[in-house]
């Protein structure tokens, strides 16, 4: 059955930001700063919990890092695994007022994932799907200005075609498991992405080793 795939100190980890109020669901999440307790809380209690298809925190730290340098809103993951990736995602987001939608296949690794969003208290900043990433992931309207693919290594051309004409202008596309070395037909992807001369793509090798690409204004 095809699958989609998807710590230094917390304590230290200070943040500010502004709360998401476009639902009436997000009307009940906490104050930031009680959230961002939560969440770190939520974090080092799971420490050495997120493996298999999981994202290990230095990529997870960087896509944090990345959504609150650049003020993104508006979010897509594609390969939700059981949430650690998502978990950040969010919590980057809360801060600029801006909301999540993951998608994942397994209904078992989803369930678990919607667990852990609620635990760590940033389910009201997510739209979790559980369905094939092949049929929602063309089908969103968009505009995203960050998506990351985190899924089956041999549709990540297929997934950047469908999200690429979605994302605004300045957005960020972020993959994982890319490298100059390859990773399954990681070197196919990698020379796509270089290959669009609306994309900056560099790699962050860290981690699992991810791709980092800009959408630039066309020509």
């Amino acid at each position: 059955m095809r699958m989609i795939l998807s710590a230094a100190a917390l304590a230290g980890f200070l943040l500010t930001s502004t709360a998401w109020t476009g639902t009436a669901a997000l009307s009940q999440s906490a104050p930031q700063g009680s959230l961002d307790n939560q969440v770190r809380q939520f974090l080092e209690s799971r420490r050495g919990y997120w493996h298999d298809m999981n994202v290990p925190e230095t990529d997870a730290r960087a896509m944090y890092d990345i959504i609150i340098e650049h003020k993104f809103k508006s979010a897509l993951e594609i390969g939700t695994s059981t949430g650690h990736s998502g978990i950040w995602i969010a919590w980057a987001l809360s801060k600029n007022g801006g909301r999540l939608i993951t998608v994942d296949i397994d209904r078992s690794r989803h369930e678990q994932a919607v667990a852990n969003f609620k635990a760590a208290g940033v389910a009201p900043y997510i739209d979790a799907r559980l369905g094939d990433a092949h049929e929602i992931v063309p089908a969103l309207q968009g505009p995203f200005d960050f998506v990351f693919s985190d899924a089956d290594k041999e549709w990540y051309i297929n997934y950047a075609k469908a999200v690429l004409p979605k994302m605004s202008v300045g957005g960020c596309l972020v993959t994982h498991n890319v490298s100059e070395r390859g990773w399954g037909r990681g070197n196919d992807y990698l020379e796509y992405l270089r290959s669009i001369p609306y994309l900056q793509t560099t790699l962050v090798g860290r981690g699992g080793g991810m791709s980092v690409s800009y959408k630039k204004a066309s020509k």
